[in-house]
């Protein structure tokens, strides 16, 4: 029995360090007033200013008569609870936040989002422009505000408006506020400071050659904002941040598997281009992200140097091949382009030395060497590419 419910307690509290890793209750930024209400008089009270990152908060409303003491603090309740959702919604969820003391005195409240709704209750007591309010007198309560569900978030702060409904003695009331922190938001990346770095990423030079650079760009923000705050980020100066930015640009391009649908989309991306004839951006895409980073496979210097043959720069095209067959000799595709980059360059004999030497063989699994070549040499001439020696080398098979 004894084991059961030490695994029980291991259980729970494994539970519990996992939900706080979202988040915590900031005890050290919690607001804790004693207030002193007048008579049949109307205050207000603003909380401490909540730390960057808050989505939440619960605050008790608690009333006590002279000499009173609260039986436990609203922070010592919430330890026990891992995150906001633990507390539940409605009127189970208030009764177990409630103190476990109150006095015979009740006040009506309203909570507000700015200094001046609140000044204005306290002039005429209107509650249309608060964002919570409880019209019936209370002599205890307790709530949680949320972010997404409550207007009280517009202000770094807010501001409690009281009014007593003893009319002959003046009332103690304690206001206990306590902020859930979001450990993301905490460091300051709202959507709004995400969405700038976003932009800003989108306009380097390799986003801006991307069809689809939103993975590049999401990369280099994670990174971003696991390196800095964005307090921190934003006290960059302008040649720093550019530095950071090529920076971290240059590892989300690096040679690793989280990088690999980076990598997929710059290779996509480059193919479209070139289905485009924008060889230009073909050529300058794949050399950027792919091939300067040292990522190359044979296949992306067999393209590459398909791009430059299009774009009739004959010299790089045989360069970038003869790199590419130092990868794998074996590739067949880049030993074809090598053959054309060859003929289109006037040396027939080199050409003809690698169609005699693989004219037997497929370049794919499902596409011989004279097939393609026949197809390669139709796709030139319609890009009004045509070289003399295209007959002389379609005589070699048969």
């Amino acid at each position: 029995m004894e084991l059961k419910k030490a695994f029980l307690l291991l259980l729970l509290t494994g539970s519990c360090a996992f939900a706080q890793q979202d988040g915590y209750w900031d005890k050290d930024r919690a607001t804790t007033k004693e207030i002193i209400l007048t008579a049949g008089d109307r205050i207000k009270v603003r909380t401490e200013d909540f730390p960057v990152g808050t989505t939440e908060v619960v605050y008790r409303v608690t009333l006590l008569d002279d000499n009173q003491q609260m039986a436990n603090s609203l922070v010592s309740v919430l330890k026990s609870i891992p995150d906001p959702t633990g507390i539940s919604q409605g009127s189970a969820g208030a009764v177990f936040l409630m103190s476990k003391v109150s006095g015979d005195d009740k006040c009506t409240y309203a909570v507000f989002s700015s200094d001046k709704e609140a000044a204005n209750y306290v002039k005429e007591g209107k509650t249309e422009k608060s964002c919570y309010h409880q019209d019936e007198a209370v002599s205890k309560d307790a709530k949680r505000l949320s972010i997404e569900k409550s207007s009280c978030f517009s202000s770094d702060a807010m501001w409690f408006g009281f009014e007593s409904k003893n009319w002959i003695m003046k009332q103690k009331i304690v206001l206990e506020v306590v902020p859930w922190v979001d450990i993301k938001l905490n460091r300051g990346w709202t959507t709004e400071n995400r969405k700038s770095v976003l932009g800003i990423s989108k306009t380097s030079d390799i986003a801006e050659l991307m069809l689809s650079p939103d993975d590049y760009c999401v990369c280099i923000l994670e990174k971003m904002q696991k390196k800095y705050t964005f307090t921190e980020y934003a006290k960059l100066m302008a040649v720093e941040k550019t530095k950071v930015y090529k920076d971290l640009g240059n590892s989300c391009l690096s040679k690793s598997d989280d990088n690999l649908p980076i990598q997929a989309n710059i290779r996509i991306d480059a193919a479209k281009h070139f289905k485009n004839r924008k060889y230009d951006h073909a050529i300058r895409l794949l050399k950027a992200g792919i091939i300067d980073r040292g990522t190359a496979t044979a296949l992306d210097y067999a393209a590459l140097g398909q791009y430059y043959i299009y774009s009739k720069q004959y010299e790089k095209a045989i360069k970038s091949l003869k790199d590419g067959e130092r990868i794998d000799s074996s590739e067949l595709l880049i030993q074809l382009n090598l053959a054309h980059a060859y003929l289109l360059n006037n040396d027939f004999q080199s050409a003809k030395a690698l169609h005699k030497k693989y004219l037997a063989q497929n370049v794919t699994a499902t596409q011989s060497w004279t097939d393609k070549t026949k197809s390669d040499f139709t796709a030139f001439r319609n890009a009004k590419i045509d070289s003399d020696g295209f007959d002389r080398i379609l005589k070699l098979f048969n």
